[in-house]
């Protein structure tokens, strides 16, 4: 509860910003607070809806001249480090888009999500370096790397990330370039938040009319067949084409499609920009075991996300990634069993692959780590069907089973409340975690920016 001397700075910080500051006992500060994980949310002493950058700049001010901490949340997909006590900044209303054909880039602030994006950007024959569900924000799936729909033939998002607007611990806002501020622009774009607020971001796009996706539905009775062949045909497609495959039981209610409904199932998604070849590399697909539904042609890049057909309603879920270094019989083997459809814990699985693209450096280096990876393995579950410790023990089970070509894991795919430094060392590379921990000492002395996966400052 707000003192009274709290309240009336409280009060003189509302009169500062455009948009709304709110206490705990306040009407619409429960509203938001809410985001779309469900099963964790900040508990923090005041929300700040930023309008403008000036109000983030007015709310970390204040933050600082208290000694409290400095939490960010737009679509509240990542929420794994819950902030007690600080300041959360929304960025839900900072929203624009702005789109440049002629240099192929975007102006994007914090608050935008990847369809509208898109929908700026196709018009002009473009899309961004976005991710398999449109939902999802720009600001922290790009400045956690960014693993896109198209990501073995454009690399990480964070590769094409050319400026980034951001409030440092001191209150400024810096418009960080390379040029301008080459260590903290390297710094930003891996670290997601421990650096700052990022306001805006301009980001490269790429002349793209349509794109060749969709995908396939097997019984999970064929899973072994579909797994098999998942590893034998990544090892041979062109860079062109991202694919994955998956797992997961669907509940026997008419809002799925009947062939799926009260199934477990395995669905294989691919998309390319390689219209002509496209078709020709899915087609053996078709052979390898019999189907339950297939969606496969070219769409605009505007339907993208019928070709994951992930859930866009608040849930709550949490779950982990582990980087492998290759895919082999003893990998699919362990899914199948830890993860399928006998699993003690229902699981939902994402194995994509990875490398092309994604394993080159960019232009300009940047902290995103691990890009030797050829594979990433995602396990998710919904705690509230089973309990946390059941579903964290049997994603441990799994974790242990892939150990052995596990080389770290992926920021954009940590769900759920950690503590902070439950996989910091597995997040970044050795060399890359001591440059954020000393660039951390310089922007952010204090650790105002504590929450999700922090860095810490070194000593």
């Amino acid at each position: 509860m707000a003192t009274d001397d709290m309240r009336d700075q409280i009060f003189e910080l509302a009169e500062r910003v455009r948009g709304p500051v709110l206490l705990p006992d306040q009407e619409g500060f429960e509203a938001e607070l809410s985001g779309f994980q469900a099963g964790y949310r900040h508990q923090p002493a005041l929300i700040v809806g930023a309008e403008t950058a000036e109000d983030v700049q007015a709310a970390v001010r204040f933050a600082v001249a208290r000694g409290m901490a400095v939490a960010v949340q737009s679509t509240g997909h990542g929420v794994t480090v819950v902030d007690e006590g600080g300041v959360l900044i929304s960025t839900k209303r900072m929203h624009d888009v702005t789109v440049d054909p002629e240099s192929r880039s975007a102006r994007i602030q914090a608050g935008a999500r990847w369809e509208q994006v898109v929908a700026a950007a196709e018009p002009h024959g473009l899309v961004p370096p976005s991710g398999s569900a449109g939902h999802v924000g720009v600001a922290g799936y790009t400045l956690a790397g960014g693993l896109g729909l198209l990501a073995r033939e454009i690399g990480y998002a964070a590769d094409h990330v050319r400026a980034i607007d951001v409030v440092t611990a001191d209150g400024e806002l810096r418009h960080v370039t390379n040029d301008s501020d080459s260590d903290l622009f390297w710094a930003l774009r891996g670290g997601r938040d421990n650096f700052g607020v990022v306001t805006s971001l301009e980001i490269a796009l790429h002349p793209v009319e349509r794109i060749y996706g969709g995908g396939i539905f097997f019984g999970s009775e064929h899973a072994e067949k579909v797994f098999d062949f998942f590893q034998e045909w990544t090892s041979q497609v062109p860079e062109a084409m991202t694919s994955s495959v998956g797992m997961i039981g669907y509940p026997p209610i008419p809002v799925f499609p009947e062939p799926l409904r009260g199934r477990h199932v395995v669905h294989v998604r691919f998309a390319t920009t390689d219209l002509k070849r496209g078709p020709e590399l899915v087609r053996p697909w078709l052979d390898v075991a019999p189907t339950l539904l297939e969606h496969l042609g070219e769409l605009p890049y505007s339907e993208a996300g019928s070709i994951y057909r992930e859930p866009n309603f608040a849930h709550y879920y949490d779950g982990n990634s582990v980087l492998l270094s290759e895919l082999n019989a003893q990998i699919l083997e362990a899914v199948r069993e830890l993860a399928g459809a006998e699993a003690q814990v229902p699981c939902v699985v994402d194995l994509r692959h990875l490398g092309g693209a994604l394993s080159r450096p960019p232009a300009v280096a940047n902290a995103v780590s691990f890009r030797d990876a050829q594979y990433i393995l995602r396990v998710l579950s919904a705690p509230d069907s089973v309990g946390l410790s059941e579903v964290r023990a049997a994603h441990d089970r799994i974790d242990k089973a892939v150990a052995p070509w596990t080389i770290g894991r992926a920021l954009n795919f940590v769900y759920g409340m950690r503590a902070a430094d439950d996989f910091r060392s597995e997040l970044y590379e050795d060399a890359v975690l001591a440059r954020q921990s000393a660039l951390k000492a310089h922007y952010d002395p204090n650790n105002v920016f504590r929450c999700n996966q922090n860095i810490e400052p070194a000593v």
